[in-house]
C-alpha cells in the first residue's frame, strides 16, 4: 500500500492566491493524498474558494488562531497520513509529480524525512524565477555553517512529529528554522535529499518584509541555535551569506 501523504495549508484572507495552491495539490498524479486546510477565521472568500476548488481537501478547520505556526500545529494534530508536509497558500508544487517523488524517496531510502530544492518566483508570474535554493546533501556539520533545507520542501513522518513535537509558538518568524534544528541536528532525524525542484514560493515572506522583521528574524535565529546547542555566530553569518549564490542559480 502506498504511503499516505498529509499536506497542510494554512490560510488567512488568502482567497486571491489559495486557488493556485489547491489546484497544485489537485493536479498531483500521486493518489494517496490527504489535504488539510487550517484557516484563521478569514474575513474574505477563502473558505468558499477552498470548498469550491478543493477536490482533495479532506479536512477544513476555520477558527481564530495564534498565527501561522499555531495553524500548522493544528494541521499536524489533524493529520492521519504516514508523512506530513506543508503547502503554504502562496506556494505551488513545481510539477505534477512532486508528491510522487517525495513518496518514492521515503519508500526507497527508508528515512524519517526528505527534502528538495526550491524556487523563489515573482508574485504575479510564477514562471519568473527570482532565485533558486539548491539544497545539496545533508551532513550534521552543515548545520553549524548555517545550512537548512527549504522548509516548504521538507516532509517528515507523522511518527517523528508525534515524538519531537511541532512548532514552538514562542517564535513569530523562525519557528520553522527552530524545528529543523530540533529535528535534524538535536533530534538526529534521518533525511534524504531529492536533487530536484519540488516547490515554487512567491517572494514576499514575513521574514523579509522590513528591516524590523529581518532584525527580529536574526534574534529568533540566535535563540533557536542556542536552544539546539549549535554555535550561533558562525551559523548565523553563514546562513545569510550562503543565500547570495541563489540569485545566480536560475
Amino acid at each position: 500500500m502506498s504511503l499516505k501523504i498529509s499536506i497542510i495549508t494554512a490560510t488567512y484572507n488568502s482567497a486571491r492566491t489559495v486557488v493556485d495552491a489547491i489546484e497544485s495539490v489537485n493536479n498531483q498524479v500521486y493518489d494517496n493524498i490527504e489535504h488539510i486546510v487550517i484557516d484563521g477565521a478569514s474575513k474574505d472568500d477563502t473558505i468558499n474558494v477552498v470548498e469550491r476548488v478543493g477536490k482533495r481537501v479532506a479536512t477544513i478547520i476555520s477558527e481564530p488562531d495564534k498565527g501561522i505556526y499555531d495553524a500548522l500545529n493544528k494541521g499536524i494534530n489533524a493529520a492521519t497520513g504516514d508523512v506530513i508536509g506543508f503547502m503554504h497558500s502562496d506556494d505551488i508544487f513545481y510539477d505534477t509529480r512532486a508528491v510522487e517523488k517525495i513518496a518514492n524517496a521515503f519508500t526507497i531510502n527508508g528515512t524519517d524525512s526528505v527534502y528538495g530544492d526550491l524556487e523563489y518566483v515573482q508574485k504575479s508570474d510564477t514562471n519568473k524565477v527570482i532565485r533558486k535554493w539548491v539544497s545539496g546533501n545533508f551532513t550534521h556539520d552543515k548545520i553549524k555553517n548555517g545550512w537548512m533545507p527549504p522548509h516548504p520542501t521538507f516532509y517528515m513522518s507523522r511518527k517523528k512529529y508525534k515524538e519531537l513535537g511541532g512548532f514552538n509558538l514562542g517564535y513569530k518568524i523562525a519557528a520553522d528554522y527552530d524545528s529543523i534544528l530540533r529535528y535534524l541536528y538535536k533530534g538526529e532525524v534521518t533525511t534524504h535529499y531529492i536533487p530536484e525542484t519540488l516547490v515554487k514560493m512567491r517572494v514576499g515572506g514575513a521574514s523579509n518584509r522590513s528591516i524590523a522583521n529581518i532584525i527580529q528574524k536574526s534574534k529568533e535565529d540566535i535563540k533557536a541555535l542556542k536552544n539546539s546547542n549549535v554555535p550561533w555566530f558562525k551559523a548565523l553569518v553563514m546562513k545569510n551569506l550562503t543565500k547570495a549564490p541563489q540569485f545566480f542559480k536560475k
